[in-house]
């Protein structure tokens, strides 16, 4: 009792001078907070004004400086919780202490429960967790230096209604945490779809290592113009749009009606080129007719129309019932009851393209599905129709989300010092263009994010990209190789650093892969070698190489997961021409047969989309890609 008087005493002070302090918005109710560190609480009041920060039956006190920011640590606390974290008059609730993980990067950690439901129906529905707590950092960019605080936003606990539209890397990555040490856990994510990592470094690094990307940031610094080029954008868009709606027969005949004549349209396949030409711009139709029995008529559905390209409107019977402005997100569109009817009813989409060639996307799903579970699957076979051809649309080159240094100005520099367990990166596709450059810049990040919360030993775990594209068994110069290398290489030579391997996880067809779950489970390995169990093995890695005449010796770390012929193998003599090789594995031995004299380098998986390569370890995780250097055995 005596030791809550002082500290209202203290406190009354701060209120009755009608002083306010504020926290940045990573301290609210429901947050988890770190434990075996310390913990940092900072926040911002009128300069020289005393805070009292009040946990777990202990008192606080610090006083603003003079640009009124504060800060308190408190000691290491073991896991548990509920408690109470008291500020002043700000009263914090419901305060969890367990690990906290930081998941940051591109449009892979974006992608949603609700992009991968499909996948996980049951898991994700029947699965809730008040013990996991999910942190969404809104997108927002500043061209100036860094923000004090990220975006309006809150702490959420673990369900399926709080994590539809949460990471779900992010979401799983807390599942597995959770099941293996049975703490709560906090996950804060983020990630800004398509952002390369210039935007993630800060911009001393920038001015000192790449002057170039430092004099864009200068030139974008002047927030008039900044502004007058997004509008200009928006105006070109919308005034594009205007022409190509008004030039547009089918919105002038109703393509789109149920009972519009299409018979004398093009039949295609759909995975055909649908409109006949390399390059189309503009607008473009198809139509197929939906039969639908008695029992369905009327019921409302939900209507799968793959993954298209660009955007699409999609009419059922004349009504609009979905549209998306870009490729990527899956088309899942509910048609509301009353819509469908008995017997013939037409599906009609509307592609926008301002650039490539519209196309329906391979190994999606394409059908109608109702409540009952009665499908009707759509058919391959579509009724095609030019709508307007248009010129292309012009555009300023200027994507705020793409500017160095914006987002670790705010979305990055707010967050620290908040203690964290470890950061998952997961990012490199907007980068697979500059794979030297992407090498030394991840270095910069992982180095200089450690700074800036002054943990010079902050576990990091980087997802390297997955299989994409088409497949070929040819060998291939790949930018996309180039980065998993430089992910690899990373991993491997900067200290406290796992890498997840992927490579086995990707979709041809698809740049953002549905299997979040399983690129979790890789990065809670990293974690839990990193963190708990150092002799835990992770993907197999080349320890030593030797050749032997027209032979190439490989030894690794751990036995593979069985002996046999291995794929994706090649080799290069002085003329740094690679040639597919043929391999084997003996243990923890590759043999490599050289399909040339005198070789000096090897390398492995080294594609897009290497889906024939089959080298795992014992663990069932996959070896990565690399490419190494050879050295003649003397």
């Amino acid at each position: 009792m005596k030791r809550l008087s002082i500290f209202l005493w203290i406190c009354l002070f701060v209120l009755t001078a009608e002083a306010k302090v504020s926290l940045p918005q990573l301290f609210q109710s429901g947050m988890v907070l770190q434990r075996d560190k310390a913990i940092p609480v900072w926040g911002f009041a009128e300069p020289g004004e005393r805070v009292c920060v009040s946990f777990k039956k202990k008192d606080y006190v610090t006083i603003a400086d003079a640009e009124g920011r504060w800060r308190v640590d408190l000691p290491k606390q073991k896991h548990g919780g509920p408690y109470t974290l008291q500020v002043n008059d700000i009263t914090i609730n419901d305060v969890l202490i367990g690990d906290v993980w930081l998941c940051s990067g591109q449009s892979n950690i974006d992608v949603t429960i609700e992009r991968v439901y499909p996948q996980y129906p049951q898991e994700i529905d029947t699965y809730a967790n008040d013990k996991i707590r999910l942190f969404r950092v809104q997108t927002d960019t500043d061209t100036h230096g860094p923000k004090k605080d990220v975006k309006s936003t809150k702490w959420r606990t673990l369900n399926k209604e709080n994590a539809w539209n949460f990471s779900a890397v992010g979401y799983f990555l807390g599942r597995e945490m959770y099941e293996k040490n049975g703490i709560p856990q906090g996950v804060i994510v983020n990630s800004v779809g398509g952002s390369p990592i210039q935007a993630w470094l800060d911009a001393d690094t920038l001015s000192q290592r790449h002057p170039q990307a430092y004099h864009r940031l200068q030139f974008f610094q002047d927030d008039e113009m900044m502004a007058g080029m997004l509008k200009a954008n928006q105006q070109t868009n919308d005034r594009w749009n205007h022409i190509m709606n008004q030039l547009d027969p089918g919105l002038k005949e109703g393509y789109a009606r149920q009972n519009y004549d299409d018979s004398q349209w093009m039949v295609k396949n759909q995975y055909d080129n649908i409109t006949g030409e390399h390059q189309y711009v503009g607008s473009f139709w198809a139509r197929q007719q939906l039969m639908v029995d008695a029992a369905h008529a009327g019921k409302p559905a939900r209507l799968l129309v793959g993954t298209l390209f660009d955007a699409d409107y999609t009419f059922v019977n004349g009504q609009e019932v979905g549209r998306t402005y870009y490729q990527y997100p899956p088309r899942r569109y509910t048609i509301p009851a009353g819509v469908l009817k008995e017997g013939a009813n037409a599906l009609t989409v509307r592609f926008i393209t301002k650039g490539g060639n519209p196309h329906f996307i391979k190994d999606k799903p394409y059908k109608l599905i109702f409540e009952d579970g009665y499908e009707i699957p759509l058919s391959p076979q579509w009724h095609v129709h030019e709508g307007a051809r248009m010129f292309n649309c012009p555009q300023i080159d200027v994507t705020p989300n793409n500017l160095p240094s914006v987002l670790y100005n705010a979305m990055l520099y707010p967050l620290a010092p908040y203690s964290l367990a470890g950061v998952t990166w997961y990012q490199g596709e907007s980068n697979t263009n500059e794979g030297d450059l992407y090498r030394q810049m991840l270095g910069e990040l992982v180095n200089g994010w450690r700074q800036l919360w002054k943990d010079a030993s902050l576990p990091f775990v980087i997802v390297q990209l997955a299989n994409f594209m088409a497949p070929t068994d040819q060998p291939q110069d790949s930018g996309w190789s180039q980065v998993r290398e430089a992910q690899r290489l990373a991993a491997r030579q900067i200290p406290h650093t796992a890498l997840a391997v992927t490579i086995d996880l990707g979709e041809e067809v698809d740049i953002h892969p549905l299997l979040k779950r399983e690129v979790a489970q890789r990065i809670a390995k990293g974690f839990e070698k990193l963190l708990w169990d150092k002799k835990l093995q992770l993907s197999p890695e080349v320890i030593a190489s030797e050749t032997d005449g027209d032979k190439i010796v490989l030894t690794l770390d751990q036995p593979l997961r069985s002996d046999g012929s291995l794929q994706t193998f090649e080799v290069a003599a002085e003329d740094g021409r690679f040639m597919n090789a043929e391999a084997e594995s003996r243990g923890n031995r590759i043999i490599i047969h050289s399909p040339v004299n005198h070789p000096v380098a090897v390398r492995y998986a080294w594609k897009n989309n290497p889906v024939k390569a089959n080298a795992y370890g014992r663990n069932a995780l996959p070896m990565s890609p690399f490419q190494l250097k050879l050295c003649p055995r003397r």
